[in-house]
């Protein structure tokens, strides 16, 4: 939802700091380069394959969760700007270190840290997570890395975030399969992932009602208010709290929360493509496409239907408007075509030049592209996905920096925010991988608990 995202994200503009030290000295090769420099427009394209264009976002990419992760903790940190790197250190968002999880994952996988090195940073993760405050089992949106105490989102979101922990979770999932019939030390991780999901009381979020609640502080109560209601990114929510065996939601909650009683659907048409569900603030466009990527970096979409729609229909469609809407460019931004698309939620130029955060979508174009939207969106678009990489890539010498490609640029203003985003770095190594071997999906669907899940909502 719209409001939700600004809710979200616009807050995190806020710019904290707290030090901490470095407990980590391994530095990954510097990938090599394809191509010959530097590229303007009208010179020739450097020569890159899909595959090496690939490996070199995912690789770079990597660096966001493991070169410039939280030095206490090994979390993911809330942003990370290269040119001050000061900026918010110590400030460790639990969303962004799920995905953070996922990618150290693929980072063993893909051979950029050995399985030692990764199992060593997990068990400094895992055991910060586990001392960390939680509010009846949820993590808040932002912690300190040095001291695991909740940091303030807001003046009333000081406490439990349902939607950050259940982002978290989903890649305890992954870490609990990925290591489960490992060593012994492995095996003990895999039981610690598992336990700490396991300790969240999603049933204690509906306040006694058929839907959860976003947020909880033991200062202020439920008084933010917010239900999570689709369409919008917090599926993964309803997955989880059905999923749990201790603190498990029953499919009324589902069905009445999330579904709205099937008020979920939509009829709407857009480019001859359905949208199929009503996207909250967004019901004739869609909204911005990190609604496509957030639920289903573990959560497989395909041939994942409940009594209402098909989301892997839903997530193509979805993608394929924003597409379209890109190349039809209705205001006539610079550039916007069919190799330079893709709007989502992300820091974004302000009128008066500086930078600022926007849920960016058809409805709300500023004339902002964000790399993530197009490169997260390759399982559903992968030649529209690597047709907007490679234009990516031709301007490397703008666009690419040190932990994969910047955050968002505009083409119309000549700007480029020379900054990252945890949650906006993560859904790229990991659904490239999704898409190259299904490696996230298939960990997290194998999972017992999850299928159990999926099996009460009726999927």
């Amino acid at each position: 939802m719209i409001k939700t995202a600004i809710y979200l994200f616009l807050v995190s503009l806020v710019m904290l700091s707290c030090g901490g030290g470095d407990d980590y000295t391994y530095v990954p090769t510097e990938p090599e380069l394809p191509g010959n420099g530097s590229v303007d427009d009208d010179d020739e394209e450097p020569t890159i394959s899909d595959e090496e264009l690939l490996d070199l976002t995912q690789e770079t990419t990597f660096k966001y969760f493991w070169d410039f992760a939280d030095a206490d903790s090994g979390g993911a940190r809330e942003r990370y700007h290269p040119n001050d790197p000061g900026n918010s250190e110590g400030v460790v968002t639990a969303g962004g270190t799920g995905f953070g999880l996922m990618a150290i994952l693929v980072g063993i996988e893909r051979g950029y840290i050995s399985r030692a090195e990764g199992l060593g940073r997990l068990t400094t993760l895992l055991d910060f997570l586990e001392n960390a405050d939680r509010f009846h089992g949820a993590w808040s949106h932002w912690i300190n890395g040095s001291t695991g105490a909740v940091i303030p989102f807001s003046d009333l979101d000081d406490g439990g975030d349902l939607v950050e922990t259940a982002f978290l979770a989903q890649g305890l999932i992954c870490i609990k399969e990925y290591f489960k019939n490992g060593s012994d030390t492995e095996q003990a991780l895999a039981l610690q992932a598992d336990d700490l999901w396991k300790g969240v009381e999603w049933d204690w979020y509906t306040q006694n009602q058929n839907v959860l609640y976003w947020h909880w502080s033991p200062n202020h109560g439920f008084d933010i208010n917010l239900q999570l209601k689709g369409y919008n990114e917090v599926l993964i929510t309803y997955i989880m709290a059905a999923a749990s065996p201790d603190f498990g939601i029953e499919k009324e909650v589902y069905a009445n929360g999330w579904a709205s009683g099937g008020g979920i659907q939509s009829a709407n048409t857009q480019y001859g493509y359905p949208l199929l569900v009503k996207h909250n603030g967004s019901e004739q466009f869609g909204g911005p496409l990190f609604w496509a990527h957030y639920s289903y970096l573990g959560l497989d979409p395909r041939n994942l239907s409940d009594d209402y729609v098909d989301y892997w229909d839903v997530n193509v469609n979805h993608t394929m408007i924003n597409y379209e809407y890109c190349v039809a460019n209705p205001d006539f931004y610079q550039d916007y075509g069919e190799d330079c698309w893709g709007l989502t939620a992300s820091y974004s130029r302000n009128n008066d030049g500086s930078m600022g955060y926007n849920a960016h979508s058809p409805n709300n174009d500023t004339g902002v592209i964000s790399p993530t939207a197009a490169i997260s969106s390759i399982p559903y678009a992968p030649d529209e996905s690597l047709d907007a990489m490679h234009y990516f890539y031709k301007n490397r010498d703008d666009l690419l920096g040190p932990a994969g490609f910047y955050d968002a640029f505009s083409p119309e203003y000549d700007w480029v925010a020379e900054a990252y985003l945890a949650i906006d770095q993560g859904p790229q190594i990991i659904m490239i991988e999704n898409y190259r071997t299904g490696l996230l999906w298939n960990l997290f669907m194998g999972n017992k608990d999850i299928q159990a899940g999926l099996t009460k909502l009726g999927f």
